[in-house]
């Protein structure tokens, strides 16, 4: 694992981590009724964590399977 592998993953952490926050500010800041904001949210953490399953999968050498599907 090189210096530029942890960088990479550090900066998608980031992304992924702001990305949840703006969804989370938004939801919060607009006042959506609770089931669909509370659900939303939930939606996007979901989300988020299966990117950072499938980067550290990715960064640990195990093939997600999500690169042969489009061939």
């Amino acid at each position: 694992m090189t210096i530029a592998t942890l960088i990479t993953l550090i900066v998608y952490l980031l992304i992924v981590g702001i990305l949840l926050a703006l969804v989370t500010y938004v939801v919060r800041a607009i006042p959506i009724p609770d089931p669909l904001g509370r659900i939303i949210v939930i939606a996007a953490v979901v989300i988020g964590v299966l990117i950072v399953l499938v980067l550290l999968l990715d960064l640990i050498g195990v093939g997600s399977g999500l690169s042969s599907l489009g061939k």
